[in-house]
């Protein structure tokens, strides 16, 4: 008898199982795996970009049409923003704050999120920020036009947010990341903004990121690219976070800090004397025509305000091309036109086991500058600016052994690149090129 009255209990039947499971379906909220955005809002896309994150699951995709978006774009979870191409698909953000922004620091956790086929463009700040995030792929975007609030006449950035403590002078420039790790910045073109690409520390350390096979060009107001320490923001306790073991491979940045002093790569601090930029490697870069140096180092600490030094120290800068940059000015200047400025800023700031190795080095009138108390070391270079290979300005000493100084008789010939200032080894030489 009990397995009669099993049998007619309508829930145990297979088809009302089915269509409870249904209508079940069907009442809760529609929060997809996928969406898609159009500027129609056609078939089941959306309009807005922004709305369409809102109802993606976290891990899930959204894809845009081709077409042009007037929003600041905020990514708060895990997911996949794909336009249809940089040429096709573009974020305008004209009067607003960034056209793109991975927001990590209101979004504790945040991990796993790429951005990729954009064109950002005409927000006030930065076209794309990055904070507080791991594992981050922005790829294949162009990035232009942006900083538009920046004053260059009195080197401000009026409303900047609070969290942003050292960027009043360029808006952050086209890209910023900081205190983001293990993610990567690759093949993207930033170009026209008031700086290329901002690497700081000023929500949290960044480190062990791959910035590989961007095109940084025409951003005159600032560098290339820029690792640069900052003053911690609001609620940090650290007394700078640091820029750590990041690699900057094959990109070229060029033409950048034509009008307001920039490096092709700056390795920066803020001249609080406590800064960290260690242990980051710039390999196989073009840095070409800039402003002031194609790699400037950048302390900026006195020998005499009783503040402990700066830690610029550890980082390589190997098999790099280096060509037809201008002069490093102000405390860090150099007697000419320069291709690496290894400059601690009026001598405060030891820098130390920095390795200069393997670049090659041409139409400067400066291939190498050092101002640093302390010993130095550039080995296997091509110098060939024919001027002053090696320049030594401070106080330290320079182990400049093993480079090809542009003709095979060495730097004591008058037809190869020459030495300037004391405490400069130069035997054994290169009699030909390293590279």
């Amino acid at each position: 008898m009990c397995i009669n009255m099993i049998r007619l209990r309508p829930w145990n039947r297979p088809g009302f199982i089915v269509c409870a499971a249904l209508a079940a379906a069907i009442s809760q909220p529609v929060i997809a795996s996928a969406s898609c955005v159009n500027p129609g809002g056609t078939g089941v896309c959306f309009t807005s970009i922004n709305a369409a994150i809102a109802a993606t699951f976290p891990g899930g995709l959204v894809r845009v049409a081709p077409g042009t978006y007037k929003e600041d774009v905020i990514i708060g979870k895990p997911l996949s923003l794909i336009g249809s191409g940089a040429s096709v698909t573009t974020i305008d953000a004209t009067g607003l704050s960034n056209a793109i922004y991975v927001d990590g620091l209101n979004n504790r956790g945040l991990r796993n999120v790429t951005v990729t086929g954009f064109t950002a463009k005409n927000a006030n700040y930065e076209g794309i920020l990055v904070t507080n995030a791991v594992n981050v792929m922005i790829s294949w975007n162009t990035v232009t036009g942006n900083n538009v609030l920046f004053d260059f006449a009195d080197e401000t950035c009026p409303g900047q947010p609070p969290f942003e403590t050292g960027e009043d002078f360029d808006c952050g420039e086209g890209m910023h990341i900081m205190g983001v790790s293990f993610s990567t910045i690759t093949h993207n073109v930033s170009a026209n903004n008031s700086g290329g690409l901002l690497i700081s520390d000023d929500t949290g350390t960044t480190h062990d990121n791959l910035i590989a096979s961007n095109v940084i060009k025409d951003n005159v107001y600032d560098c290339g690219i820029t690792l640069a320490s900052h003053a911690p923001g609001p609620g940090s306790t650290a007394p700078h976070n640091g820029i750590l073991r990041n690699v900057i491979s094959n990109n070229t940045s060029q033409g950048n800090g034509t009008i307001g002093e920039g490096a092709g790569l700056g390795i920066f601090s803020d001249g609080s004397g406590i800064g960290l930029v260690s242990g980051n490697i710039v390999t196989t870069n073009e840095l070409l025509d800039n402003g002031i140096p194609g790699v400037a180092f950048h302390s900026h600490v006195g020998p005499n305000f009783g503040l402990p030094a700066d830690n610029l120290n550890g980082n390589y800068i190997i098999n790099n091309h280096i060509s037809g940059n201008g002069a490093d000015t102000g405390d860090t200047a150099t007697p000419g036109p320069t291709g690496i400025n290894l400059n601690s800023g009026m001598g405060g700031s030891p820098i130390t086991g920095t390795v200069i190795w393997g670049n090659k080095i041409e139409n400067e009138s400066v291939d190498i500058a050092v101002n640093t108390p302390a010993k130095a070391a550039a080995n296997f270079n091509s110098l060939l600016g024919g001027d002053i290979g090696v320049a030594n300005l401070g106080s330290g000493s320079v182990d400049a052994t093993n480079n090809y100084w542009g003709c095979i008789a060495g730097p004591t010939s008058s037809k190869c690149s020459s030495i300037s200032g004391p405490n400069v080894t130069f035997i054994p030489f290169l009699p030909f090129p390293f590279l």
